[in-house]
């Protein structure tokens, strides 16, 4: 037996909340899996790819227009959010100086914290009028995209800020020390060393821009289709579950925890591939 001590209390309950969270998760999964298993049989896994539309009243359950509103909301988001978020972390640590500094970083802070239907909210009561007086109706994949830029910038800004809080400051010195530029010893010296955490961050944002939920559903129309510009509105597979969740029965109900498989196993996927890259830059 080992000695009662603070440290074993500490670690004992440490590995005893993280076997919770752990066995929560494994859950979820589980009883997703089980929800989504009728869809395998009836419609069928091809179905879901090869139906002419999404209609569950005539058993008609096609995803491709959802999958590929989804997508593009993310990557739409991701693209914009992932340069701005690194840019802004470079400005914390290399530009921004005294009272500028700290009321950006809260700012930063602020935003990550918003909960997503204000930013729903604020998008569909001054985004979608923006964008209407461009094209008609408003609502659509280029107000999800900015909505989701606004919301996952946060995100990519303070994970890059992490990452280069772990650039040894001694690689910077010797560039300096050399005759680089600030501009030179960034792009040569400080993003290459960092890149494995910018790629964290990176993906994350992804995961965060895939499983967005209330604000997309707010400002994106939720039209099934293909969109054919930026302007057109779209459903995203997640404001799909939300809508139909609760009258879904039989297939329909089942197709739409089948879209939730698919969605936990990417982010999983995701979140995996995160921590493969933090373990190799650690070197371990």
């Amino acid at each position: 037996m080992f000695p009662l001590s603070s440290e074993n209390l500490l670690v004992a309950s440490l590995k005893f909340c993280a076997g919770v969270c752990s066995g929560i998760v494994f859950l979820i999964i589980l009883f997703v899996a089980n929800e989504a298993i009728p869809s395998f049989t009836s419609p069928g896994f091809t179905a879901f790819f090869t139906d002419e539309a999404w209609y569950p009243t005539y058993n008609q359950f096609n995803l491709v227009p959802m999958i590929i509103g989804t997508l593009c909301l993310a990557s739409g988001a991701v693209l914009l959010s992932a340069p701005l978020g690194i840019l802004s972390a470079l400005f914390c640590h290399f530009y921004g100086k005294g009272l500028t500094l700290k009321i950006y970083r809260r700012i930063i802070e602020l935003l990550a914290g918003v909960p997503s239907v204000v930013f729903g909210f604020w998008g569909l009561m001054v985004l979608v009028p923006m964008i209407a007086k461009i094209a008609q109706p408003g609502a659509s994949l280029l107000a999800g995209v900015l909505i989701l830029f606004i919301m996952i910038l946060p995100t990519m800004a303070l994970t890059a800020d992490v990452a280069l809080e772990q650039v040894p400051k001694s690689l910077i010195q010797g560039s300096y020390a050399l005759g680089y530029t600030k501009t030179r010893t960034l792009l040569s010296v400080v993003l290459p060393s960092a890149k494995s955490g910018l790629a964290v961050g990176f993906i994350l944002q992804v995961g965060r821009a895939l499983g967005e939920t209330m604000a997309v559903l707010m400002v994106t129309g939720n039209v099934v289709q293909i969109p054919e510009s930026v302007f057109n509105p779209i459903r995203a597979l997640t404001s799909n579950i939300a809508l139909e969740m609760a009258y879904a029965v039989d297939h329909h109900r089942s197709a739409l925890f089948f879209t939730g498989l698919i969605l936990i196993l990417v982010v999983l996927a995701l979140v995996l591939l995160s921590h493969s890259l933090q373990r190799t830059a650690d070197g371990r």
